[in-house]
């Protein structure tokens, strides 16, 4: 059996030449557009995920990449080669691409063994039998299923049946892994253990990757850069961090995590200290950070459910200090979601689990300037 690749030196920065390149990509099913002009690259030994609600356009765009899908226009590269170009009229079979997939179902057939399953591929493209056994050892081990390479694959649980789809993926030595929703039919307990697995797997083997999924937690924990869809459109695209603390508009702020969303207009007299000032409807002034982002006459500011505090008595401080009150306090465990009214305006506050706070009680609420950040158009 071969020896386990060695794990990436973290001294080596990767190559900053996209391993893939999508541009201008357009999809259109008669007259519904499933994907209109999105473009992002990816590059070597990155895992890019792109997250969105059902119906966003993310999945068909995997599905271009792969070959699967026939795009209406723009062009896609791998390794600097276009596989897709509708201007020069390239459009590669999937099975010249190098990629491999893995999907939401696993199609595993249940009447081969596991060594079967995985084999399969190899078989089809007439390797020997001592290539097959080599590659298909080799793969078993990555995913930890040596010990059930004779078993029937109908005796399987949906993880075990997921790790075999891995490694029928990994078996011919992509240069790219596409990932469609792979976890999905997995319960939550064993989501959160696949999703540590696949990443550490993804890093030691330096595999390019990209990965679709509407799991936000899922596509934090695990990506190097998000790209987030809307529409058939590219929202935002950045680091898992980039894309949770400064949300460039009101649909990223509040699909990637809980946000309050609180709108108003300028008030220019009172920005001071490189903070901003928005005046409410109700009146109430709220300073925050506009992050270079374009100040104009109407604001809109996002502020995390859990960046928001609230306290019995009034806090010391001079800005973003305000009285509200509690309308209703939900337990959930880790911790406890609450609903205020403010000025007119509801507002939720996710605190660590705390003594239940009173139905109508008046309470202060406060959050850091830093914290509350001006979104775009």
């Amino acid at each position: 059996m071969q020896e386990a690749k060695p794990a990436i030196d973290p001294s080596i920065k990767p190559s900053t030449k996209p391993h893939i390149e999508v541009r201008d990509l357009e999809i259109h099913y008669g007259n519904v557009s499933a994907v209109r002009g999105v473009s992002f690259d990816v590059l070597p030994g990155e895992q890019l995920t792109l997250l969105g609600p059902s119906g966003c356009g993310k999945t068909t765009t995997l599905r271009a990449i792969a070959g699967l899908e026939r795009p209406t226009a723009g062009e896609i590269r791998i390794d600097g080669e276009p596989v897709f170009s509708s201007a020069r009229g390239i459009n590669v079979p999937a099975e010249k691409r190098g990629l491999s997939m893995v999907f939401q179902s696993y199609a595993i057939w249940p009447h081969m063994s596991v060594f079967d399953n995985v084999a399969y591929g190899l078989r089809v493209r007439h390797a020997s039998a001592a290539e097959i056994k080599d590659k298909v050892g080799y793969a078993l081990d990555l995913v930890q299923m040596s010990d059930y390479a004779s078993r029937s694959a109908a005796q399987l649980s949906g993880g075990q049946q997921q790790r075999v789809a891995l490694a029928r993926a990994i078996v011919f030595s992509p240069s790219v892994l596409l990932f469609d929703e792979p976890l999905s039919n997995l319960d939550a307990k064993l989501r959160g253990d696949m999703r540590i697995e696949l990443r550490d797997l993804q890093h030691r083997l330096g595999l390019t990757s990209v990965y679709v999924t509407h799991d936000l937690e899922e596509a934090l924990a695990m990506s190097d850069r998000i790209v987030v869809m809307r529409g058939g459109m590219v929202e935002q695209t950045g680091t898992p961090d980039e894309i949770y603390r400064l949300p460039a508009s009101a649909f990223v702020a509040d699909f990637v995590g809980s946000s309050n969303l609180i709108r108003g207009r300028h008030r220019a007299d009172l920005s001071t200290g490189g903070l901003i000032a928005l005046e409410t409807a109700s009146g109430a002034i709220v300073h925050g950070m506009d992050y270079g982002r374009p100040v104009s006459a109407d604001l809109e500011f996002s502020v995390r459910t859990v960046h928001l505090k609230i306290a019995l008595d009034r806090p010391t401080g001079t800005v973003n200090v305000w009285p509200a009150r509690v309308e209703q306090s939900v337990f959930q465990g880790d911790f406890t979601q609450v609903h205020l009214a403010w000025g007119g305006q509801p507002l939720i506050a996710r605190c660590a689990a705390m003594e239940p706070i009173a139905i109508g009680q008046d309470v202060f609420i406060t959050v850091e300037p830093k914290r509350v950040v001006l979104l775009g158009a």
